[in-house]
């Protein structure tokens, strides 16, 4: 074994804060692509999706949960088992909190939780710091170390970053990483996520189809891909890669608004969504969709099973 191996870590870490903190838009930053679906509603990672971060010390394995919350269906119990068995199988804990908005009750919920985990290291992240000047900035920075101080936990480390901005994504990464276990990489290079294709692929046409919609739609929508095959009889050198999905709402009134006026609004999410996808899979598609009503399907154990959660 030569000797620069002998330093290299590998290993898992999270991001944690409440719904909207910037933990997807981290994730695809630190890891350079779009693997976590990002939207300016709260509540939309339902999937834990990984993003694979190779530096030439560590390869970094990003577990993004769904933002913790007070539980209100069963779907969001669900949610919120899921967030507590990803802390505790992670090397490394990152806390995400938004510069632009004071610590509320929710980021003290989640500090909470965070601190009965005793043994994992804990990181602060201060994001969204291009939203603020530098005077809130250091009002936020002392305001999470008092946190850390109030409940007992010590952060290993506390960083402010603008993943837009791309101000200190590096020093995440690099901080993070000098946190994980010592050990080989856990995937192979150019791995950028372990998620398989079909869920990444109904994550896209989700977020397309939470792009600017009305406020009763994130939680209802789910999307599951029927089959995704190469069309037969293409020339190689011209591929096409058909995929059937169905958009799953509770109600029939939500149907309208997801399809729009002559449909207009579900060819734009069709649109929207392909080209993601082909970026995703670097090859031409066609993208066939359906709009369907599961009634209620987040209060139904069945329905959330078929659903894929």
């Amino acid at each position: 074994m030569n000797a620069p191996s002998s330093s290299y870590r590998s290993g898992f870490a999270c991001f944690v804060g409440r719904p909207n903190a910037g933990k997807s838009t981290l994730t695809n930053a630190l890891v350079g692509t779009k693997v976590a679906i990002t939207s300016d509603r709260p509540q939309t990672t339902r999937h834990t999706v990984r993003g694979i971060v190779h530096r030439p010390d560590a390869q970094l394995v990003l577990v993004d949960t769904p933002g913790l919350h007070k539980p209100r269906t069963l779907l969001g119990e669900r949610l919120n088992d899921l967030v507590r068995t990803t802390w505790a199988e992670v090397d490394v804990i990152g806390f995400c909190l938004p510069a632009d908005q004071k610590l509320g009750p929710g980021d003290k919920f989640i500090a909470k939780e965070l601190a009965e985990i005793k043994k994992t290291p804990k990181v602060a992240i201060v994001t969204k710091t291009d939203l603020v000047d530098s005077k809130r900035l250091a009002e936020q920075l002392i305001a999470v170390h008092q946190l850390g101080v109030e409940l007992g936990i010590e952060w290993a480390e506390i960083i402010p970053v603008s993943a837009v901005g791309d101000k200190q994504v590096e020093l995440v990464g690099e901080l993070i990483s000098k946190l994980l276990p010592e050990g080989m990489p856990l995937y192979p290079d150019g791995d950028l996520t372990d998620e398989p294709e079909q869920i990444m692929v109904a994550e896209l046409i989700r977020e397309a189809a939470l792009e600017g919609v009305r406020d009763e739609l994130p939680h209802s929508l789910a999307v599951v891909v029927e089959e995704m095959l190469p069309r037969e009889g293409r020339p190689a050198d011209r591929p096409l890669l058909d995929i059937h999905a169905n958009v799953y709402i509770e109600r029939q009134s939500q149907k309208a608004i997801v399809i729009g006026a002559k449909g207009a609004r579900l060819k734009h999410v069709g649109t929207t969504a392909r080209k993601h996808i082909e970026a995703l899979l670097g090859t031409p598609v066609f993208l066939d969709l359906h709009v369907k009503v599961a009634k209620d399907w987040q209060r139904d154990p069945k329905q959330l099973r078929k659903l894929g959660f």
